[in-house]
């Protein structure tokens, strides 16, 4: 009898003591951190529905060096090659090639190459090719951009057309062109709009039907009403500008 009351102490004190100790074990074990959007191998091929429903399974686990192709929705790590989606593309890592989705173009670094979409194409990084789409947003952006409604970025270097407006928070280089409105912080080389362009400093050339410039070290606007703030005649029609 007396055996086992000591067997039932001991094994009551170990189902006490296991918790404890378990925690004890928990809290020395080092967390390990996964970085999101970090590839754990590449392959030639993603092919899928939507994201994580693909092969190779997995939302960013791949990079694919070939064929991204996702009826709905393909979310992947870096791409070089091609990529068609239905509906939507996310890249975490740079793209280099051609990509085409039906809505939405989304990169979270750089892209080289070509970009089409119907809807809206995005890049958190910088983007060197040639880009088509309904709207563009993306950091800063070198190469031929046609945009339906229009853009926007901090930097664009070349020709950059779009229909309601493009805005430059910096500046642009090269030829701007709207149906409707062209805004840069500075501009260099030529700002072409049918309605109205703008910006605090001009190096080159506007032409529009309004023309605004608070700074032209150097340039034109041709017009029906052309505004440098800094001039000494700051409103003519048809021609303004330092010569």
């Amino acid at each position: 009898m007396n055996r086992i009351v000591k067997v039932g102490f001991a094994a009551l004190a170990f189902a006490v003591a296991a918790p404890v100790f378990a925690d004890e074990a928990e809290a020395t074990t080092p967390e390990v951190e996964v970085e999101e959007g970090v590839a754990i191998g590449w392959t030639p091929f993603a092919i899928g529905l939507i994201s994580p429903v693909q092969l190779p399974w997995g939302s960013a686990t791949w990079d694919v060096y070939g064929l991204d192709l996702g009826l709905l929705y393909m979310d992947t790590a870096k791409v070089y090659g091609l990529g068609v989606n239905g509906i939507a593309s996310r890249n975490r890592d740079d793209v280099i090639g051609l990509y085409v989705s039906g809505l939405c173009n989304y990169s979270e670094k750089d892209v080289y190459g070509i970009r089409t979409t119907l809807g809206i194409n995005i890049c958190k990084g910088e983007g060197y090719g040639l880009e088509a789409a309904g709207f563009s947003y993306r950091k800063d952006f070198k190469g031929v951009d046609c945009n339906f409604l229009g853009a926007m970025q901090d930097n664009v270097s070349g020709v950059q057309l779009g229909g309601l407006a493009n805005v430059s928070r910096v500046q642009s280089f090269g030829l701007t062109g709207a149906i409707g409105v062209n805004i840069a912080t500075t501009a260099y080389g030529c700002q072409a709009a049918g309605i109205f362009n703008m910006t605090e400093e001009l190096h080159g050339a506007q032409i529009g039907v309004v023309n605004f410039a608070e700074q032209c070290p150097w340039g034109f606007q041709i017009g029906l009403v052309n505004i440098i703030m800094d001039n000494t005649i700051k409103v003519l029609p048809i021609v303004n500008g330092y010569f």
